[in-house]
């Protein structure tokens, strides 16, 4: 028995089982329900309102008329009345009955010209008939008691008429709701079937299919948006990561086919000491070239993963550019370039020092490496609104429009740079170091490079 229900559960589709479908069902059963009370309980205390109305009415009428026709206008009241549903009586001032088809006035109402919710015994030719009413007692100014009445059990009927509508209905209410949620369940299981077999051919390595958007306000809209921003930052990575190994092997294949090369060629040709020596050097030349690119690798992995804050303080700019003057200074002067800091700020940026100082050490290199002898470097601060600028230009050849992203990218050396030395790293280093800060590096085209690094200044 037992296994035949378990068997049962498992072979209930699949958005049966969803939340969608059990959550919109009991939202929408609930509000069936709640709707259906509201409706009972509406109708039920309008007929009341009305009745209590019409009960208020007839009472003053009455009150109001001349003694002398009291009597006539109950009869009146009471003829007009097929369903016999109306009662009323005028009573002396001792309870004795004058007019009407009350035997006595109710013992438990109130003479208070308010409406309650009483019995009373009906005159019937055939035998007396207790029955519940909605009443009003009024005593009138010659001390008689006039006592109208309604019989409610027509407000019962009314509610139980409602009642077995809205029981009729309830069934129907259910199977609209079990279908409204099936419906959305449905829609919804099958967008995410949808989302995943488009993930399910992404991780079989097609990085270029991207989760489907209609474009709407909708939540799973959102998630394609927000998952598509991250496959898109993940191909980018992934096909970085494949050109940048293939730039290992390429820039490390160089240097070391050197070492070997001039090893082999040492080991045949070297016939002194000297000349071993010599090819000794030249080989632990190449070594250290090698070692600089790892080196220089490992620090921008370092930089780009695993950014630490915690070396953050306040830094004053003008004294960092004045160091990386004094650095380079003797190396400009080699070249016959004019080395010059411009800087009458004090601005203060929050940064790691260390690292800062190491990406404008990186830009000055290149512009001192790439200006021609009798060329000018400038080092500068600009002050902005929100940020401070620091600016390095040269009179070198500059990079052209479609080099501006490409030099920032591992080992990418243009044609003018193939005869320097150089391991093709420094802008990355100094772009990874740049985006670590939360800064911005911008680089100019054209002849004569501006390098560009703007700090936000801290909120005071």
């Amino acid at each position: 028995m037992f296994a035949a229900q378990d068997l049962f559960f498992v072979r209930l589709p699949d958005f049966v089982r969803t939340t969608t479908f059990r959550w919109t069902s009991i939202a929408i059963a609930l509000c069936i329900l709640l709707f259906s009370a509201f409706v009972y309980w509406e109708a039920g205390s309008s007929m009341r309102a009305d009745m209590d109305a019409s009960i208020a009415e007839a009472s003053q009428a009455i009150a109001s008329d001349v003694p002398e026709r009291r009597v006539i206008a109950i009869e009146d009241r009471l003829a007009a009345d097929p369903r016999r549903t109306r009662l009323a009586g005028l009573f002396t001032a001792d309870g004795k009955r004058i007019a009407g088809n009350l035997r006595d006035i109710p013992p438990q109402l109130a003479i208070d010209a308010r409406i309650h919710a009483t019995q009373v015994v009906r005159i019937d030719p055939r035998k007396p008939e207790s029955m519940s009413v909605r009443a009003i007692g009024r005593r009138l100014p010659d001390g008689q008691v006039l006592v109208i009445a309604r019989h409610s059990g027509e407000l019962k009927e009314l509610a139980a008429a409602i009642g077995r509508a809205l029981l009729l209905g309830l069934p129907v209410a259910g199977a609209l709701s079990l279908a409204i949620g099936g419906v959305l369940s449905l829609r919804v299981q099958r967008r995410v079937d949808e989302l995943h077999a488009q993930v399910r051919r992404i991780i079989d390595a097609d990085l270029r299919e991207r989760l489907p958007t209609a474009n709407l306000d909708h939540p799973f809209d959102k998630l394609a948006i927000i998952a598509n921003g991250m496959l898109d930052e993940i191909e980018v990575l992934v096909t970085e990561m494949a050109g940048t190994g293939n730039e290992i092997a390429h820039d490390l294949r160089t240097p070391l086919t050197r070492v070997r090369v001039g090893l082999e060629r040492g080991r045949a040709n070297a016939t002194t000491v000297a000349d071993l020596q010599a090819v000794a050097d030249r080989a632990i030349a190449g070594v250290d070239e090698v070692l600089t690119i790892i080196t220089s690798l490992l620090r921008i992995q370092e930089i780009e993963h695993y950014g630490d804050r915690r070396g953050f303080g306040d830094v004053v700019l003008a004294g960092l550019l004045h160091e990386a003057c004094d650095l380079y200074e003797p190396i400009a002067e080699d070249k016959q370039v004019s080395l010059r800091v411009d800087v009458d700020d004090d601005a203060i940026v929050r940064c790691d020092r260390d690292l800062l100082q190491e990406a404008v050490i990186n830009l000055v290199d290149n512009a001192v490496k790439f200006t021609p002898p009798h060329g000018c470097v400038r080092l500068a601060l600009v002050r902005g609104p929100s940020d401070v600028i620091i600016r390095i230009s040269d009179t070198g050849p500059g990079i052209g429009e479609d080099e501006r992203e490409a030099v920032l990218r591992r080992f990418y050396r243009s044609d003018k740079s193939r005869r320097t030395v150089g391991t093709g790293l420094g802008l990355s280093l100094v772009s990874a170091i740049v985006k670590l800060h939360g800064f911005r590096l911008t680089l100019s085209t054209g002849p004569g490079c501006v390098a560009e690094i703007a700090c936000p200044l801290p909120e005071r």
